[in-house]
């Protein structure tokens, strides 16, 4: 109920200056910089981005397979289509994979038979993320152990009906486990919620590889709504957990290509600006009753409208403020700008509490 007096303070003081704030139709204006619409507007497909800085270029697919596979040492191999990415452990016992994306779908299988002809014993599922394991069923035929956090079992589990393309595994953890199979080690291990719950570390100790699922993009920003993240904190404290892993190479899941630790502390950096630019948002960063005034005096005793331009404008603001120092730095940027700052807004709202104008009064 607090929320809504607030709102109730805030919507009689911008009715006002709706009326008779000479800048109220240019703020409103930048309220309706939405990029979160019901539908396209005319002019969504034409919108022409950034250019891509080098920092972002893929390996080269070659069109006639539509994947890549490339070796990175030690019996350990990757395979991408540009998009999605995976890794395989080739031992002297069986292969073990690590998410089976649908995208590249019977790519991987082509891929793997490529490079050995030892079945797949072990399948690992970074979560539980149709986008990475809506492939899995495709080993069924060499019956693999399946091997995920008890948190990616129970998600998987309360699915009604249950989805054949992802079956339940097999094996559970809690905390750490290692998968072991003839001469090839992997270590799996939990350290909380961050893209979803029960999403993996992972790490090859012989190779020096780590693998983190959507969590790290190597070049770029992250994807829209930071990654669909599920726990933010988690989400941005993963970064330090992955740096203390003693690695060379880094599988992150998806686009076409890998990550160093310099991608990762590059990354960290965006994030730590995002949410300091949010945080500044929040924090008096414009004037309230200015931008929600136009849509307050649309839209009387509609609070949800009231919140929605509140959050708009909080956004843009963030949007604005940390794109324009990271355009030519990571890849895109000004792509999915406004919505990974507007899940960071609702984080640094309700899971930082820095509340801003609806904190304690």
């Amino acid at each position: 109920m607090q929320l809504f007096r607030m709102l109730s303070v805030l919507s009689l003081a911008a009715v006002g200056l709706a009326c008779g704030h000479p800048h109220a139709h240019d703020e409103h204006e930048v309220v309706t910089r939405d990029s979160i619409k019901i539908a396209p507007g005319p002019s969504d497909t034409q919108i022409q981005f950034a250019p891509l800085p080098s920092i972002a270029d893929s390996v080269t697919i070659d069109p006639a397979l539509g994947y890549f596979a490339g070796d990175l040492g030690g019996g350990v191999h990757w395979v991408t289509d540009g998009s999605y990415s995976n890794m395989f452990l080739v031992s002297t016992h069986g292969v073990i994979v690590v998410d089976a994306p649908p995208t590249i779908g019977h790519k991987l299988l082509y891929a793997i038979g490529n490079t050995t002809r030892l079945p797949v014993t072990h399948l690992v599922y970074s979560h539980f993320h149709s986008d990475h394991i809506g492939g899995a069923s495709l080993f069924n035929a060499s019956h693999p152990t399946i091997i995920a956090h008890a948190e990616t079992f129970n998600l998987l589990a309360s699915l009604s009906p249950r989805d054949p393309l992802r079956p339940l595994p097999h094996v559970t953890f809690e905390d750490k486990y290692t998968v072991g199979v003839g001469n090839q080690t992997l270590e799996l291990s939990y350290h909380g919620p961050n893209h979803t719950p029960g999403n993996l570390f992972m790490y090859a100790p012989v190779q020096r590889i780590a693998l983190l699922i959507d969590v790290v993009f190597p070049g770029w920003v992250p994807f829209t709504e930071l990654g669909l993240a599920n726990f933010v904190p988690g989400f941005t404290a993963a970064h330090d957990v992955l740096l203390t892993f003693d690695f060379d190479v880094f599988v992150a899941g998806h686009l076409g290509r890998l990550g160093t630790k310099q991608d990762v502390l590059l990354h960290k950096k965006y994030m730590e600006d995002l949410q300091a630019s949010c945080v500044s948002a929040i924090n008096g960063g414009f004037n309230v009753t200015a931008a929600i005034g136009p849509t307050v005096a649309a839209n009387q005793g509609n609070a949800w409208a009231e919140f929605k331009a509140y959050l708009r404008i909080a956004a843009q603001t963030c949007a604005d403020n940390t794109t324009s120092r990271w355009l030519g730095v990571l890849g895109a940027a000004d792509v999915f700008g406004f919505e990974n700052a507007y899940r960071m807004i609702e984080a640094v709202r309700v899971e930082y509490d820095v509340l801003g104008p609806f904190g304690l009064s």
